[in-house]
């Protein structure tokens, strides 16, 4: 090999001027990568819009853990219910009991993360200030992640999809897509399968009462119960059925369409 051809190859058998191209095609690709994860997150949320999700991903998830802690029997419990077939007081529960500017805002509720801010600052329970929009976007698309830079970069992508569902999707759709995510207890999704596991009965048969129940478990449902419900969530079903008929009761969806 003559001095002039050991120069034009860095030792990998490969021409330096083949591999400058190659090497420009990885940094295209690179630079690329947002835009298809954009367009991809757009294309989710907009099919999602229309075709009912069978499965959140929190429902994987927890699937997943019970798998990988040995338990083989557990399944968790979910059954779609379009809002038509659910009682109204349970959507209207939950917007009474976490998100009363539902019907307003764009995805966040500036003002209530800032009185939520106050009140973990005095001490007691802590109370956080995510509208439905986002508690949407956390259980139907993130994953759950304990160290604080996974909590940074969760919220950063919850705060893009709540964006996106805000702009993409009909408040209706959300309040449906929800109630039919958020989880009621260990394992149990939706309206359907929390009317079905606490009290027997289909959601389409709930009593405001126990609509209320059911909201006030939220957002720790593994640590109360609604079908047996302590001195905590009585006194919160109770706000919560007073805040139901102040925002207008089952007439409140009608404000939705």
């Amino acid at each position: 090999m003559t001095t002039a051809q050991a120069s034009n190859d860095d030792g990998g058998g490969v021409p330096a001027p083949a591999r400058r191209p190659r090497r420009r095609r990885w940094l295209r690709r690179l630079a690329l990568l947002p835009v298809w994860i954009v367009l991809f997150t757009v294309l989710q949320v907009g099919v999602l819009r229309f075709v009912d999700p069978p499965f959140s991903a929190f429902m994987a998830i927890r699937q997943f853990d019970a798998w990988a802690q040995g338990d083989r029997d557990f399944r968790v419990a979910h059954d779609w219910r379009d809002l038509e077939r659910m009682a109204a007081s349970l959507p209207v529960a939950l917007v009474a009991a976490e998100d009363q500017a539902f019907a307003t805002h764009g995805g966040f509720d500036l003002e209530a993360i800032e009185q939520a801010r106050r009140r973990n600052e005095q001490g007691g329970r802590l109370r956080g200030g995510s509208t439905i929009s986002q508690q949407l976007a956390k259980n139907l698309f993130l994953w759950q992640g304990s160290s604080a830079a996974s909590r940074w970069v969760r919220k950063g992508v919850e705060a893009w999809y709540t964006v996106l569902l805000e702009w993409m999707w009909p408040k209706r759709r959300i309040l449906e897509v929800y109630a039919n995510v958020a989880e009621f207890g260990d394992g149990v999704y939706g309206a359907q399968a929390a009317a079905r596991s606490f009290f027997g009965r289909d959601a389409a048969a709930l009593t405001p009462s126990q609509s209320a129940r059911l909201a006030a478990v939220l957002p720790s449902p593994k640590r109360y119960s609604a079908a047996n419900p302590g001195p905590y969530v009585q006194r919160r079903a109770r706000w919560i059925e007073r805040n139901m008929r102040q925002i207008g009761g089952d007439g409140y969806l009608e404000m939705l369409d």
